[in-house]
């Protein structure tokens, strides 16, 4: 799976998670209690703090997996040596351990 589907699958889920929350909280809204109105704050609080945590998370990840494209398509030699090296070294470390 690509890096940018995956990411896409992770903000779906976490708009899924803030719409489930919204929704508890108009649920909620007949309960007239104080406490019930200090957890409704504090939950509507905490779901805009994820909302937006969310919207900037989605930024970075799609914006470094861009980046990374650029960089291995502009670089592909390099970019199939360095796999090439890191495998190697997997391989000799792997090889070692079990002796």
């Amino acid at each position: 799976m690509k890096t940018e589907a995956r990411v896409e699958a992770l903000v779906k889920d976490l708009k899924h998670i803030g719409n489930d929350a919204e929704d508890l909280l108009k649920a909620a809204s007949d309960d007239v209690s104080e406490t019930a109105r200090e957890a409704r704050l504090r939950l509507k609080s905490a779901l805009e703090a994820a909302q937006e945590s969310c919207s900037v998370l989605q930024r970075k990840a799609l914006n470094g997996a861009r980046a990374t494209d650029k960089l291995i398509r502009h670089n592909p030699y390099q970019t199939a040596g360095i796999a090439f090296g890191i495998g190697l070294l997997v391989g000799v470390l792997a090889i070692a351990r079990r002796s």
